[in-house]
């Protein structure tokens, strides 16, 4: 038997580079190997977006595409519509008998986001449980394995204490603990270079984005504000071009070179973020090609098939987890 892989995204906006080293690579190297579910997580979108979900509906399409563009495939994996699973919501009301509040706010991703997202006085309760609700979405699955980015690890330690208390408590050996997959190459910096990459922040470049933009966002990138010379000794650190290149360019040995050259001074910033652009229209450019040759009616086909094959197998768990909790009243 596989392991089971469980991952995904939400439809707040299209998926960019930072997803893809994070977590999108891995899902496309791994989906032969394991048993994979990858979810689009509308229902965690509207915790910070319930007044716009004319947007959620939309962008759901849209990381789907992106999802089939960066080559998963629907016939090996399962991707789904977090909603329309009814299961996991029933589960993560009992989940939620068993975290405390003060467990919910000492989470550093959701304080992380809490802050990115301005959220200092009226925190919407969904969003403050929305780990409840993605401990949920694992256990459905007997997820065993969760391709995420680095800051999401809090996330996989809190679905794994309710796992061990919901055991405990009902004295069976039934939900599973996970671990947490990293990408390869993490977190990846916005392209002003003071924070991750975010769909709202404005500071990343979008898998979906055409050559010009590409161009133009790389022209932006955050280098080092004191080189203003090509005499002068540059910063590696900090410096959000040479991160991407460490990313994406695959001579390894080259960009160690042109690290130590910009460091001794005599190298400017527009060959190395003419390189990098070179290297991210490569990698995009075929998916660019591959998300135009998709129609609405396939990835809505997609769609409804992954997520009738996930509500069966949530059904079926379910059923095992009210027998634990003696809810099957009528059986």
């Amino acid at each position: 038997m596989k392991q089971v892989l469980l991952t995904g995204d939400r439809p707040s906006g299209k998926l960019h580079l930072g997803h893809y080293v994070g977590s999108l690579l891995s899902r496309v190297e791994m989906q032969r190997q394991y048993e994979s579910y990858i979810m689009v997580t509308d229902v965690q979108a509207l915790t910070d977006n319930f007044e716009k979900p004319d947007i959620v509906q939309k962008n759901i399409y849209e990381v789907a595409l992106d999802y089939l563009a960066v080559g998963i495939d629907p016939n090996i994996a399962t991707i789904y519509i977090q909603s329309q699973i009814p299961e996991v919501t029933e589960l993560t009301i009992y989940f939620m008998n068993l975290v405390s509040l003060s467990r919910l706010e000492r989470n550093p991703t959701v304080k992380a986001e809490l802050a990115q997202k301005g959220m200092t006085e009226s925190i919407p309760v969904g969003f403050l449980c929305y780990p409840i609700n993605q401990a949920a979405d694992i256990t459905i699955f007997s997820a065993e394995v969760i391709p995420v980015g680095e800051d999401q690890q809090p996330m996989i330690e809190q679905t794994n204490e309710i796992v061990r208390r919901f055991n405990r408590i009902y004295n069976v050996d039934l939900l599973k603990e996970c671990r947490a997959h990293i990408g390869v190459n993490g977190r990846l910096p916005g392209i002003d270079g003071k924070s991750k990459a975010s769909k709202s922040l404005g500071n990343a470049i979008f898998l979906s984005d055409d050559t010009a933009t590409i161009k133009s966002k790389v022209r932006e990138m955050f280098t080092d504000p004191n080189h203003l010379k090509v005499s002068d000794k540059g910063r590696v650190e900090g410096n959000v071009v040479f991160t991407y290149l460490d990313a994406f360019h695959k001579d390894k040995g080259e960009v160690s070179a042109l690290k130590e050259h910009y460091q001794r001074g005599g190298l400017g910033d527009v060959p190395i973020k003419e390189l990098l652009f070179q290297d991210l229209e490569t990698l995009l450019a075929p998916i660019r090609e591959k998300r135009a040759n998709f129609s609405t009616e396939f990835v809505r086909s997609v769609l409804k098939e992954g997520t009738l094959r996930a509500r069966a197998k949530a059904q079926e768990t379910m059923r095992k987890i009210r027998a634990a909790m003696h809810l099957d009243h009528f059986v």
